[in-house]
């Protein structure tokens, strides 16, 4: 039977300013630094308290660094608490931890603009709609539509979004932006077990199930908050439509999460770590045991930025033939792919020195700043990166840019989506997916879900306030708004 969800902070919790919180180091035995959480009042007093709990836990891992943080669109997770962020240092004993990261390894958001309108749109909807539901194979155990064999799959392993290119799945400038170009480095499939090679072999081109999905939103007039970052982000007109996709390396990498997690239980004695939730199993990022997983999850990171790519091409297909234009007629770009189920190696101030660390984010997005223009595409260096934002299928998403002051509070990290406030159990039993149905209709939304079930777990009241995250993000410093996103049809998984 599911435990009924405490929600509120606990006594000890310290408010730094409006948005920011902090648990200091005393709050629990063997934090080795703070712990941050960034909400507005509303969020922190909603806040399920196993985000205190975990992300104090995360606090005590070996070698972390300033902070363990959490966004405002945190919830319980396994391990970490899902929005949380922390960086380790590898030379002085950092970790590198799957509980971090998350079993859906490169989960990530994905946002494509056209020049069609929403007075072109809105007669093909159902159409448009349920020909994507038909081409992007969603759902439990689904199989995808691009054929590889197992050899074949360790090509996409190793070089993620450019295999994709060599295949004729993307076009050209694709590639130039997708975080990493699409491929993280230090890939090996020899760090790979059979097993997860089987579970992933056969599912590129799907979208999965749970909160994934694959959405056609609207841009309103009123809704563009910055004219010229949306410009030269392909935003440029009020009743855009636009296209996002929400999904990551599906079974794969949750295989992969799984076998270094029993790995890690059985390595920590022989590193002297201890821990104390087994959910944080983990190994020194330079131990052979750290290395082997980082080489295992970049591959898994780089199915999953094919898995979008290909589900790209496949939308791409599908409006071309409902509009008789090629996709290049219809200007299907894409704006950005980012992650946010993942770690990295990048370079942080720590206390004035510049240290590579490895950044964990567990939905939680990359956020850099106009500072960091050199690892943005060309257009977007006066304005940040893209950071993609999903909403709830019934109220929306956002595209904002990060800023330069996430570089010296959050690892460049920012949210990832609303984050949920009731879990799946609580949510089927709440609504129903048929009502859903009727309800999101009459809102102007045409929903295509593989069940009922599924849906009535992803309802928008199960969700928290997405606008009330947004909020927090720009007033915290740790994102800039450009546009939010009103969803009129949906393929949910």
């Amino acid at each position: 039977m599911e435990k009924e969800i405490k929600l509120g902070p606990p006594s000890q919790i310290k408010q730094l300013n409006d948005y920011t919180w902090e648990l200091p180091i005393t709050y629990k035995k063997g934090m080795l630094v703070p712990a941050r959480i960034y909400a507005s009042k509303e969020l922190m007093d909603s806040m399920d308290a196993g985000v205190f709990e975990q992300i104090t836990n995360v606090a005590s891992l070996p070698g972390i660094q300033k902070h363990a943080l959490c966004m405002p669109d945190g919830h319980w997770g396994y391990g970490f608490p899902i929005g949380g962020v922390a960086a380790f240092d590898p030379k002085e004993g950092g970790i590198i931890s799957p509980g971090g990261i998350g079993f859906d390894i490169n989960c990530g958001m994905r946002l494509m603009t056209t020049n069609l309108t929403i007075d072109e749109v809105r007669p093909k909807i159902k159409e448009l709609v349920d020909a994507l539901y038909s081409k992007v194979p969603a759902g439990v155990g689904c199989k995808g539509f691009v054929k590889v064999t197992k050899e074949q799959f360790k090509d996409v392993m190793v070089k993620g979004a450019k295999w994709c290119l060599e295949n004729d799945y993307a076009w050209a400038e694709d590639l130039e932006h997708i975080e990493d170009h699409g491929c993280i480095l230090g890939a090996d499939p020899a760090a790979v077990s059979d097993r997860a090679i089987k579970r992933g072999f056969d599912q590129l081109g799907t979208l999965g199930s749970g909160n994934h999905y694959l959405e056609i939103q609207e841009v309103r007039e009123e809704n563009i908050f910055d004219k010229e970052a949306a410009k030269a982000l392909g935003i440029t007109k009020p009743g855009q439509i636009v296209i996002m996709v929400h999904c990551g390396s599906r079974g794969f990498g949750h295989q992969i999460g799984s076998d270094y997690l029993r790995e890690f239980l059985e390595a920590m004695p022989k590193y002297g770590i201890e821990i104390v939730d087994r959910e944080l199993a983990c190994a020194p990022f330079n131990s052979p045991e750290g290395q082997n997983y980082y080489k295992a999850m970049a591959c898994a990171a780089n199915m999953a930025f094919v898995n979008r790519q290909v589900i790209t091409h496949r939308i791409r297909e599908v409006f071309s033939r409902v509009f008789e234009k090629s996709a290049k007629e219809l200007e299907i770009n894409l704006v950005y792919d980012v992650a946010h189920n993942i770690a990295k190696l990048e370079k942080h101030l720590v206390n004035g020195v510049e240290k590579e660390l490895l950044v964990h984010r567990k939905g939680a997005t990359r956020a850099f700043g106009p500072h960091r223009a050199k690892d943005l595409p060309k257009e977007f260096a006066d304005f940040g990166q893209p950071v993609i934002i999903g909403g709830s299928m019934e109220t929306g998403s956002w595209l904002l840019v990060g800023t330069d002051k996430t570089d010296e509070e959050t690892f460049s990290s920012t949210a990832h989506g609303a984050g949920r406030i009731m879990s799946r159990f609580a949510a089927i039993k709440k609504f129903d997916g048929e009502n859903l149905v009727k309800d999101m209709q009459e809102k102007g939304i045409y929903v295509h879900p593989v069940t009922m079930k599924g849906l009535a777990e992803e309802a928008g009241g199960a969700y928290k306030d997405v606008d009330e995250v947004i909020e927090t993000l720009v007033s915290a410093g740790i994102a800039k708004k450009v546009v939010s996103l009103k969803p009129i049809g949906n393929v949910k998984g």
